[in-house]
């Protein structure tokens, strides 16, 4: 049976039905890809019992096949996915065994209501239907116009009636999708993201813990319009059972035995990453899941850096890491291999510095795990990117800013020095940021006029500060005005944006105690703690400062290192770390050019082997631009 085309001059051309087998070059759905707009359909050889006009006459417009529109986006995808064969994997093999290699799908059953298969509606053949003699048979006309009346109602499969006038230039067609067809791609789709755990790398301070649940809500908004199953969004700041969680790896295990059977990826992310869900189906559908995968937008050394151990100096670009921002993703094989092996080798590493080469050095074991597979769609654009209809993932590349900037004046900046660095370091700050800054002091073991700088009476030492950090902090406490809510600490060789610091604190609340900066961490495999490395810059709130000194926990000697001993400290008193990775311990060139692409740092550190002041002027000095709308802007970066 046909459907019939009619034109303006009521010449009846019926297509094969959605039953009918397909012919040799034939774009019926299933058996090649649909052919584009006025294509010509061929006539196959020796078929009759068509309709066709009598010679002389104007032959009608050929349509294409009919497929669903693209105006409607979950029913195209749900015709492509339900109909092609399952593509497999860059390990081979398809996903859910599917059939390999250029095999169709037109041998397999139609949907009937409800998703069930049906049997095949019998359709005779082309050598059983009565063959026409000419093209003037006029009467079936007639029937072919009964047929059209009586037609049952779609049950199978989605058709469109096209009418199409001769002299019209539109020739839209009009797509009749049936429930059935898009129900059970929404289906397949909701099976698939429920074999997804999201993992968001929160944290507990009240302003990140609500951008985390803000993302975990449009994860699940997108969800409940594919499908009834939600996923499971996880928050590592509530899993954080101890007070490692946020370096991943301790979790493997807790992974494993709670998703190790049921789920096929652990998909991470931050904060600040926006997903694209039915985009981040089809990504890692390319992955046969029954495999290890290690995927993520790679990142890699262009010279071996001190933060990295100078690992793989001789080729440091041949190692690639993922940049959390963009997501990253591990299938379940490898996080239940990960597992097994947490629990027979503890881990071991005493600092965690850069979190995310060290998973990926971890994962990698010497060659006996994998690398990171990149991941083209996992990107770090910003959302008005033009690249976004590309990608799973997106990031946010803006500066937070939740209310005004904090004024200068709560913002009170103690710089630690000592006598040998009056001379090269402290200019170095008066070129560029000190004019930021509103409340400034000077802290060393020499009084110096002309700079001036402040003796606390602590004198100075090679290893650590710890006697003259908490010296500055009694001092804040006890002698700066009590309105000053902002303490900053930083070394004399640290180049920071005061400006930029400002917008970010507007984020905080100095009545909770905030201690802000660079995390890193010690012994947290084997029950450490975190803390916050005070070459960045170390940011208190005064509550902070004064739970700190009421709590009697001071330093274990005055060279101890003054960061981790605050670390302890606030790790006992269960006050968290505040993570931000717009503080740098280092200097712009040991970091990836991708990683600080998306990025509006706030300081980075280190005078060696550079220019400071055109490193600040070129990486933190606030431009027109950025002081009207905090936006992140190209600046012209070299090679710094």
């Amino acid at each position: 049976m046909g459907v019939c085309v009619i034109t303006n001059g009521f010449k009846i051309k019926p297509y094969p039905s959605a039953g009918a087998a397909p012919q040799a070059g034939t774009n019926q759905r299933g058996a090649g890809p649909p052919a584009g707009p006025g294509s010509e359909r061929p006539e196959p050889a020796g078929r009759s019992g068509r309709c066709r006009p009598p010679e002389g006459a104007a032959a009608p417009r050929r349509l294409p096949p009919s497929l669903p529109s693209s105006s409607s986006s979950s029913s195209s995808s749900s015709s492509s996915r339900r109909w092609r064969p399952v593509l497999p994997g860059p390990g081979g093999g398809g996903r859910g065994g599917g059939r390999a290699g250029g095999g169709t799908a037109t041998s397999r059953r139609p949907l009937g209501r409800g998703g069930q298969r049906r049997a095949p509606r019998s359709s005779p053949s082309p050598a059983a239907m009565p063959r026409q003699p000419g093209c003037e048979r006029w009467l079936l006309i007639a029937a072919c116009a009964h047929v059209f009346v009586l037609l049952p109602p779609p049950r199978t499969r989605a058709f469109a009636v096209s009418v199409v006038l001769e002299d019209a230039e539109d020739k839209t067609e009009l797509p009749v999708l049936q429930k059935s067809e898009k129900s059970g791609t929404v289906s397949k789709r909701s099976r698939e993201l429920k074999e997804i755990v999201f993992v968001i790398q929160s944290q507990s301070n009240s302003f990140h813990s609500k951008r985390a649940e803000d993302l975990k809500r449009d994860i699940l908004k997108q969800a409940a319009d594919l499908g009834k199953e939600l996923p499971i969004v996880l928050l590592i700041h509530q899993m954080d059972r101890h007070e490692g969680a946020w370096t991943i790896l301790p979790l493997m295990r807790d992974f494993s035995v709670a998703y190790g059977r049921n789920s096929s990826w652990i998909f991470f992310c931050e904060e600040d990453t926006r997903i694209q869900v039915v985009k981040l189906l089809e990504t890692l559908g390319r992955f046969d899941a029954s495999k290890e995968w290690f995927l993520g937008k790679a990142l890699y050394d262009e010279e071996s850096t001190i933060i990295h151990h100078y690992a793989f100096a001789e080729n440091p670009t041949v190692f690639k890491f993922p940049d959390f921002a963009a997501g990253w993703a591990l299938s379940i094989p490898l996080v239940n291999k990960l597992a097994i092996k947490l629990k027979s080798e503890p881990l071991k590493s005493d600092f965690t510095i850069d979190l995310k080469h060290e998973i990926a050095l971890y994962i990698w074991q010497k060659g006996d795990g994998p690398h990171l597979t990149p991941v083209p769609e996992f990107c770090t654009d910003d959302v008005n990117s033009y690249k976004v209809d590309q990608c799973a993932t997106t990031f946010s590349n803006f500066l937070p800013l939740c209310k005004e900037p904090v004024k200068k004046e709560d913002v009170f900046v103690a710089v630690k020095t000592c006598r040998k660095f009056h001379g090269d370091r402290i200019p170095v700050v008066k070129q560029t940021w000190e004019r930021e800054a509103a409340l400034i002091e000077y802290y060393s073991d020499y009084a110096d006029i002309s700079i001036p700088t402040i003796d606390l009476g602590v004198p100075n030492t090679e290893r650590g500060h710890c006697g003259k950090t908490f010296a500055i902090l009694e001092r804040f406490l006890n002698h700066s005005s009590p309105r000053t809510p902002w303490l900053v600490i930083v070394d004399d060789d640290t180049l920071i944006s005061i400006f930029r610091l400002r917008k970010l604190l507007s984020c905080y609340d100095p009545n909770e105690p905030v201690f802000l900066g660079e995390r890193y961490g010690y012994g947290l495999g084997t029950g450490g703690y975190s803390y916050i490395t005070g070459g960045g810059g170390m940011v208190f709130s005064r509550t902070a400062v004064q739970k700190l000194l009421a709590s009697k926990c001071r330093c274990y000697s005055m060279d101890a290192p003054d960061d981790m001993v605050l670390g302890m400290c606030f790790s006992g008193l269960g006050i968290p770390i505040t993570h931000s990775p717009l503080f740098h311990q280092a200097r712009p060139m040991d970091y990836p050019k991708d990683y600080l692409s998306h990025q509006i740092p706030v300081s980075f550190h280190k005078h060696w082997n550079i220019d400071p002041v055109k490193v600040y002027f070129t990486w933190l000095a606030p431009n027109a631009e950025e002081v009207l709308n905090g936006k992140k802007v190209g600046y012209n970066r070299e090679d710094l």
